[in-house]
């Protein structure tokens, strides 16, 4: 049986939506300068935006509809509200996340995540701290990097 790309990360995708999810984000250990308590970010965001932004979970794939917007503008954080993505930088990748090969400047950070066996570098948004997805080193030119996020970690701004 041939298993390829969508598939896999399909698979992939549904094992981090059922078991993979920490309780507590690593993130909300560290200092930012956009802070909420629990309560607070709970009552900003939609539950599947808290347990994505403030809990590192993931969404199923092909559920977003950003994975569709071809528009231009901005790509911003859904808990924070800082620009992240220009829609210039976007890509279809095919894994069933939006997919860009660049952050704006200053706009993210990232650390090694050693969830599901295997270490990955998780992205974050530099000012709040929230979980937006992971890169991988097979995206585009210019940089060679595939940023997958997290749909519901974005909110869309049109230019």
């Amino acid at each position: 049986m041939h298993v390829d790309r969508r598939q896999f990360i399909g698979v992939v995708g549904t094992a981090m939506i059922v078991g993979c999810s920490s309780d507590e984000s690593e993130a909300a250990a560290q200092k930012f300068e956009f802070t909420l308590t629990d309560a607070e970010w709970r009552k900003r965001l939609t539950p599947a935006q808290y347990r994505i932004l403030r809990q590192e979970g993931t969404e199923r794939p092909y559920s977003s509809p950003l994975n569709k917007e071809k528009r231009a503008g901005t790509f911003a954080c859904a808990g924070c509200g800082l620009p992240l993505y220009s829609s210039k930088t976007k890509f279809e990748s095919g894994t069933g996340w939006p997919s860009f090969w660049q952050a704006l400047p200053n706009a993210v950070r990232t650390k090694s995540d050693f969830s599901l066996g295997m270490v990955r570098t998780e992205v974050i948004c530099r000012r709040c701290g929230g979980h937006l997805g992971h890169v991988f080193d097979d995206g585009p030119p210019p940089t060679g990097k595939r940023h997958c996020i997290n749909g519901l970690a974005l909110n869309f701004r049109p230019a």
